[in-house]
């Protein structure tokens, strides 16, 4: 089993809460370090940047996941892919006892280099809210930029 820190679609009533088929362990978690969190792009995709140190720190929920598991938030969070997630380290503790021990688990940021300013929707986030998911569309939702040059042109 794998311990995994999720703090945005993948979150228990979330959009992808399908793709997580983890046993969630109790409470809500936050990060020990801040990181950049921001939603990002047309499809408001919650990013949390792999830049210890910077933002706040971002609170989220703590899951128990097969490999099986781990491999089906791999394929949703494109890890190995050059736009994708990814899957690092981080120490986690329970939010509403902030002297608890920190537990290490997996979380899946994005590499700084893809964050562009201008397509900063919102944030620093400290939290991934219900209002936030709302805006949120599936990659499947929005048309690609290729699709959107042969629109353009017929």
């Amino acid at each position: 089993m794998h311990l995994v820190f999720v703090f945005g679609t993948l979150k228990e009533g979330f959009p992808n809460s399908a793709v997580n088929t983890g046993v969630r362990i109790a409470g809500n978690f936050v990060t020990e370090d801040r990181y950049p969190f921001h939603l990002v792009g047309e499809r408001h995709s919650p990013w949390m940047i792999n830049s210890p140190g910077q933002g706040l720190r971002v609170e989220g929920q703590l899951f128990e996941v097969t490999d099986a598991g781990l491999e089906r938030m791999d394929a949703l969070e494109r890890v190995g892919k050059p736009d994708g997630y990814e899957r690092v380290r981080v120490r986690v503790q329970e939010a509403q006892a902030p002297s608890a021990d920190a537990v290490e688990a997996f979380v899946y940021l994005k590499n700084p280099d893809l964050l562009r300013a201008e397509e900063v929707r919102a944030g620093p986030l400290g939290i991934y809210t219900e209002d936030h998911a709302a805006l949120y569309r599936r990659r499947d939702s929005v048309p690609s930029p290729e699709d959107v040059r042969k629109y353009k042109h017929t």
